[in-house]
């Protein structure tokens, strides 16, 4: 059985004088015109490595935002044996980097959607650049993300004799949580809200510190206090979705389900999503794994606010 090696990439995307370009990279191995992706390192998500193999191959800082149509190809191994390449794609805004070449690339094109369709080598590339137009025909292409966390792995409850609000991550847990802040880097979330207690205040922490973000804590998002009622929860929520900034807000298993409620009734419906409503209604359901990430994708802010796409990471 012919092996499967995981890749991810972008396309990043730009509007320039009124027109949608996309960044198109020639790889002088290859003599090719393709987007920018590379291999997941071990354990790495992809969309931890969507991002860091566009900063090495084109030296730009991106943002995922929608994700976008994987493809499938028959490649060789490092043996010389048949593999089949399967690269997981998303739309990118670029936040920053210098655009100097690093790696394995002698060129980056800004194009046209015509002339890159015209430019790309391989048709298996174009179906990401169609998916993208489409998307931003539809108003769903500039997004936004609200990233949902469950807190990680913690000293179980039997094992911790103090107030359960300071009960620590264990060894996985910390594990999970520099995951956890890696997904986050992805996204490019620059605002960070947490329940007050230790365990989802410790799985957010190291990413905020990182960034040089503040880490703004509530009382109303962790267990004790959304079971004396759910208004200021639900208001966190609410704060976000005015605010439309990229974010994350980490929170319990018995709380997440009421706020991915809120999300829920904002669905955009559309027949290019799929049903973006039933997966967050299954998130709710099944209740999110420790550690998970429910990155969902929003446009507009406000009343205006609309959920596009939805994705679920488990670290």
């Amino acid at each position: 059985m012919a092996s499967v090696i995981p890749a991810a990439g972008t396309l990043p995307w730009r509007r320039r004088q009124g027109q949608l370009e996309v960044a198109l990279v020639h790889r002088p191995k290859y003599d090719d015109w393709s987007w920018a992706k590379g291999k997941l390192d071990p354990g790495e998500q992809p969309s931890v490595a969507a991002a860091r193999e566009t900063l090495e191959e084109t030296g730009l800082v991106v943002r995922l935002g929608v994700p976008l149509p994987s493809a499938e190809y028959p490649v060789l191994d490092s043996t010389g044996g048949p593999a089949t390449k399967q690269v997981h794609y998303w739309a990118a805004r670029v936040t920053g980097g210098t655009g100097v070449l690093e790696n394995e690339i002698d060129e980056v094109a800004w194009v046209d959607v015509r002339s890159a369709n015209d430019r790309l080598d391989y048709a298996r590339d174009r179906e990401q650049l169609l998916a993208l137009v489409r998307a931003e025909r539809a108003g769903e292409l500039r997004t936004w993300p609200i990233a949902l966390v469950r807190h990680a792995k913690a000293v179980p409850r039997g094992k911790w004799e103090g107030d359960d609000r300071i009960r620590p991550l264990d060894a996985v847990g910390r594990a999970q949580a520099e995951s956890v802040g890696a997904v986050l880097g992805a996204y490019g979330v620059t605002r960070v809200v947490s329940s007050s207690s230790t365990r989802c205040v410790s799985t957010v922490e190291p990413y905020a510190v990182g960034r040089g973000l503040r880490l703004r804590t509530r009382d109303a998002l962790s267990e004790e206090g959304f079971s004396e009622g759910h208004d200021g929860a639900l208001a966190q929520v609410e704060r976000l979705l005015r605010k439309a900034e990229p974010a994350a807000l980490c929170s319990h298993g018995p709380v997440l389900p009421t706020l991915i409620e809120v999300l829920s009734r904002r669905v955009a419906h559309s027949p290019d999503r799929g049903d973006v409503g039933e997966q967050l209604g299954q998130a709710a359901a099944e209740s999110m794994r420790k550690g998970e990430v429910l990155v969902c994708h929003l446009v507009g802010k406000g009343d205006d606010a609309r959920v596009v796409d939805v994705e679920r990471i488990d670290t």
